[in-house]
């Protein structure tokens, strides 16, 4: 006798922020007609937008955008403040 199969995992459709880090506050809306993807942040309101195509899932999106990100801050020299108290 055969096992059953176990069910497909959904995919996350809600994202944390990149720039504000709140988890559960970026919400990926698609546009199959226009063929636009726009995330964004409800609580600082950042957001990112690109073309879509018909496979296109709010996860592609949302990597693209964290892609985006990091080649945008590649070569940047971040220093932390040090602390007056240490």
């Amino acid at each position: 006798m055969a096992s059953r199969k176990k069910p497909a995992l959904k995919l996350d459709k809600i994202f944390c922020c990149p720039f504000c880090n709140h988890a559960g506050s970026v919400d990926c809306e698609i546009d199959r007609k226009e063929w636009f993807a726009v995330v964004k942040c409800f609580v600082c309101q950042e957001s990112y937008s690109t073309k879509a195509h018909a496979l296109t899932e709010p996860i592609d999106v949302y990597s693209e955008w964290i892609d985006e990100c990091e080649k945008a801050n590649q070569g940047v020299d971040v220093r932390r403040r040090r602390d007056s108290y240490a």
